[in-house]
C-alpha cells in the first residue's frame, strides 16, 4: 500500500503551497508510469534521484531512476568538498532529488488517534502534541505524519505517525548542504510513499517552472495529443483483432461440432444397420427347439454350425435318409441337403449322416 496517494494527508484546505506541489508530483509520477519503460528510462536519466544511506560516519551514494538503484560512491563525514568528487557519473544538470535513507531502527513508528477536526492542521497539532505521544521534545525530532483511515464511525483519525531523533541526520544534512546537494527528502527503509521526515521550511526551494518542467509538460502534452488521436484507431484495432479471433474460434468449434454431429450419425447408421441385422436373424434357440420338434427318436446331433443362416449338423440315426423330408416340414427350414453321403455304422448299427440347409426366422402370422 506504500504507492497509494492518501489525499486526506495532503490537507488540501489549508491554502498552502505543499499540498499542490504534493499533488502535482503524484499527477507527473502517475503519468510517467503510464510511459513505455525506455522513455521512463531515458526521463530518469535526465534528473535521476541522489539516495543517501549513512552507516556510522560513512555512507554509500546510490543513483536511483525509477525504482532501480545502483552504487556510485561514498561519503565521509569526516572529509569536506564538493559532493561531486565523491561520486561516479554525477549528472550535469545535477540531482532531481536528494533523499537521505536511515536505517528502519533508528525511526520510531507509532499509530495515534486523533479526532478529525484537526485534520487541516494535522501537522501543527502532531508538533504541539509531540510530548505527549512520544518521549522526546518538538526540539529534538523530526516528524511525518500520514492518515490511515478513520476510526469510530468517522469521528476519530487513524495517524501513522514517524519520527527521528534530529541528531541522528544533523550532520548528514549538513555535509550535503555543504557539499552543494541539499537533502529535500528524510526518509527510512521501509518507509510510505511521499513520507518525508524534514520540515517544509527546511527543504530546499524548487524552481516551479524551470525548463525541465516546460520540456516535461510539453513531451506529456504532446503524448497525450498523440494517444487521443491514435486510442480511438488502436481501440477498433483491436476490437477488429478481438472479433476476428472470436469468429475464427466460433467458425473452429463449428466445425468441430460438424465433425462430431456426422460421427454420431455415422455412429447411430452403423447401430441401427447392426440392431436391424440383429432382429433379422433368427434365434438359436428356436433353431434347437425346431429341430427337437422334427428330429425323430433315435437319432441325435453331434455338432451343429450356424452362420449368417447356414446351419451345418452331423449325427447319427436309425432313419437318415428320412430326415430331409422331416426337415423341410420344418418352419424357416430350406434347401436341406446332404453334404456327404449317409454312411452306416457297423458298431451301432446307426446312420451318420452329415445335412446342411438354410435358416431364417419364420414369419409370425
Amino acid at each position: 500500500m506504500a504507492s497509494v496517494l492518501h489525499l486526506p494527508s495532503l490537507g488540501l484546505g489549508n491554502g498552502t503551497s505543499l499540498p499542490l506541489g504534493k499533488l502535482l508530483n503524484y499527477w507527473r509520477e502517475t503519468l510517467v508510469r503510464c510511459l513505455p519503460h525506455w522513455l521512463r528510462h531515458r526521463l530518469a536519466l535526465r534528473n535521476p534521484w541522489l539516495i543517501v544511506v549513512p552507516n556510522g560516519d560513512d555512507a554509500v551514494l546510490f543513483r536511483q531512476l525509477g525504482d532501480e538503484r545502483e552504487p556510485i560512491g561514498g561519503l565521509d563525514l569526516r572529509t569536506a568538498g564538493p559532493l561531486t568528487t565523491q561520486t561516479v557519473r554525477a549528472p550535469k544538470s545535477g540531482w532531481r532529488e536528494t533523499c537521505v535513507e536511515l536505517p528502519a531502527e533508528q525511526v520510531l513508528l507509532r499509530r495515534v488517534t486523533l479526532p478529525t477536526q484537526v485534520k487541516d492542521n494535522l501537522r501543527q497539532v502532531i508538533a504541539y502534541e509531540i510530548d505527549r505521544l512520544t518521549p522526546f521534545q518538538i526540539a529534538d525530532v523530526y516528524f511525518d505524519m500520514r492518515i490511515q483511515g478513520t476510526l469510530a464511525r468517522g469521528t476519530k483519525l487513524d495517524v501513522n505517525l514517524a519520527l527521528c531523533r534530529r541528531d541522528r541526520a544533523t550532520e548528514w544534512l549538513e555535509r550535503l548542504r555543504e557539499g552543494g546537494s541539499p537533502a529535500s527528502r528524510l526518509r527510512w527503509v521501509g518507509a510510505w510513499h511521499e513520507a518525508n521526515l524534514l520540515p517544509p521550511e527546511e527543504r530546499p526551494r524548487r524552481r516551479r517552472f524551470g525548463s525541465l518542467v516546460s520540456r516535461l509538460l510539453v513531451v506529456v502534452l504532446l503524448l497525450l495529443t498523440i494517444a487521443t488521436l491514435m486510442t480511438p484507431i488502436w481501440q477498433k484495432t483491436r476490437e477488429q483483432e478481438a472479433m476476428t479471433l472470436e469468429l475464427r474460434q466460433l467458425r473452429n468449434s463449428a466445425a468441430e461440432v460438424e465433425q462430431v454431429r456426422q460421427e454420431l450419425e455415422r455412429a447411430r447408421l452403423g447401430s441401427v444397420e447392426v440392431l436391424q441385422r440383429k432382429l433379422g436373424q433368427p434365434r438359436i434357440t428356436d433353431l434347437l427347439r425346431e429341430l427337437t420338434d422334427l428330429l425323430p427318436d433315435g437319432t441325435w446331433v453331434q455338432t451343429m454350425n450356424y452362420r449368417d443362416g447356414d446351419v451345418d449338423i452331423r449325427g447319427e440315426s436309425n432313419q437318415a435318409t428320412a430326415l430331409i423330408g422331416i426337415l423341410e416340414q420344418g418352419p424357416g427350414i430350406s434347401e436341406v441337403t446332404f453334404r456327404s453321403p449317409v454312411m452306416q455304422v457297423a458298431s451301432t448299427g446307426q446312420e451318420r449322416f452329415h445335412i446342411a440347409f438354410q435358416y431364417s426366422r419364420p414369419e409370425t402370422p
